[in-house]
């Protein structure tokens, strides 16, 4: 086997949309640095594989990164969206209630949100919802103007033009197998279609996602163990449903926000994610007997918010795996976004458990990145 040696400022592993914008951060400041990606394309997994939703920063612990970095990058998003005209609406979600006691549950996350610096909820009543939402069921409901989605192939490719404009490559089916560190930085080795590269660089930066933790392990032997939840996502038939996405209160000790209904750029609803976690990734969606089974359960969850939904329109569209530091029973986590001034190891950063709000923050997780390198550096 051929072997190859390269040398960069920064090297960026994972080109998912948080090791994209990491790279586009760094390449609009003028920075020399190469993205690595174990897959044949940008974004074929956690980025690939969700809501596409833009959120407000509602549910998130008061001064949690997760909080901060939502509704900073939520604004930077929308900005970025705009300037380079990607598809993309401000469509507002619903939150509904169907009872009093879910009503009582609305108050604490508007406060929550309030907490967090989203002031822009709005209370509906039932004869409000009934107007601007007829198909839905619900005796109240909490509005959020500020969510919207995003066609998040369109944004990841952008993303890349970005990069590649600044002359920085990315470079596709490269698999790290090892990671040491040097007297200058660090050595990367990876194989890259038959060929073993290796890569010297004086900032490592894990954006690896799934794998994060995997990759860390190379470097450090307290990782932080990380967990694989599905999420199952239903595409309904038929246009024109809702205006809104529509998400139910989110029910106690749950660790994701309820089967919740959510719209594409044209219009078609798609209903997900539940969660179901996993000893390793996999994809595959439930057949035969077990497909019946879930299509039953899910059409039980949303009947709660929209009775009249007919099962046999409920047809298996995606999974998709998001990266938890929480284990099934335990309580959510923030993002893990670590520099030298948090473990021993200079010159490194280490992002684990970036999962939702992982998408709508990335730029703003990009300029975090940014922050601790240059605070290093100086």
């Amino acid at each position: 086997m051929s072997s190859t040696e390269l040398h960069t400022d920064h090297l960026v592993i994972g080109a998912g949309v948080i090791g994209l914008a990491i790279a586009k951060r760094l390449s609009d400041s003028g920075k020399e640095c190469f993205v690595v990606e174990k897959n044949g394309a940008f974004g074929e997994e956690t980025s690939s594989r969700n809501s596409e939703v833009i959120h407000a920063g509602i549910y998130y612990p008061q001064n949690s990164l997760k909080a901060k970095l939502c509704i900073e990058g939520k604004t930077a998003l929308y900005q970025y969206c705009q300037s380079r005209n990607l598809p993309h609406q401000q469509l507002g979600k619903l939150i509904v209630a169907t009872s009093k006691d879910e009503e009582s549950q609305l108050d604490l996350i508007e406060q929550k949100a309030i907490n967090n610096g989203v002031t822009d909820l709005n209370w509906l009543n039932h004869q409000q919802l009934k107007t601007i939402e007829p198909n839905v069921k619900s005796t109240a409901a909490l509005l959020s103007p500020s969510t919207g989605i995003v066609d998040v192939h369109q944004y990841m490719l952008s993303l890349v033009g970005d990069i590649e404009d600044a002359g920085n490559p990315i470079v596709y089916y490269a698999d790290v197998h090892q990671i040491e560190q040097t007297s200058s930085g660090w050595k990367v080795r990876l194989f890259n279609q038959g060929e073993e590269l290796s890569i010297h660089c004086r900032w490592l930066i894990n954006a690896a996602g799934l794998h994060a933790n995997k990759l860390a392990a190379m470097y450090q032997t307290d990782t932080p163990k990380l967990h694989f939840c599905r999420g199952l996502y239903f595409s309904y038939s038929g246009k024109n449903l809702f205006k809104h996405l529509i998400y139910p209160v989110p029910e106690k000790n749950t660790v994701g926000l309820g089967i919740h209904a959510t719209l594409d750029l044209a219009g078609q609803v798609k209903f997900g994610p539940d969660t179901h976690y996993l000893d390793s990734i996999d994809y595959s969606f439930p057949e035969g007997s077990a497909l019946l089974e879930t299509r039953q359960r899910w059409a039980k969850a949303i009947q709660s918010y929209y009775p009249d939904i007919e099962i046999e329109r409920l047809t298996p569209s995606y999974a998709g795996i998001r990266p938890k530091l929480s284990g099934a029973k335990g309580a959510a986590k923030d993002f893990v976004i670590e520099g030298p001034n948090q473990h021993d190891l200079d010159n490194l950063i280490h992002l684990l458990g970036i999962e939702s709000p992982g998408l709508t923050s990335s730029l703003a997780i990009a300029k975090y990145v940014e922050t601790l390198i240059n605070e290093s550096d100086h």
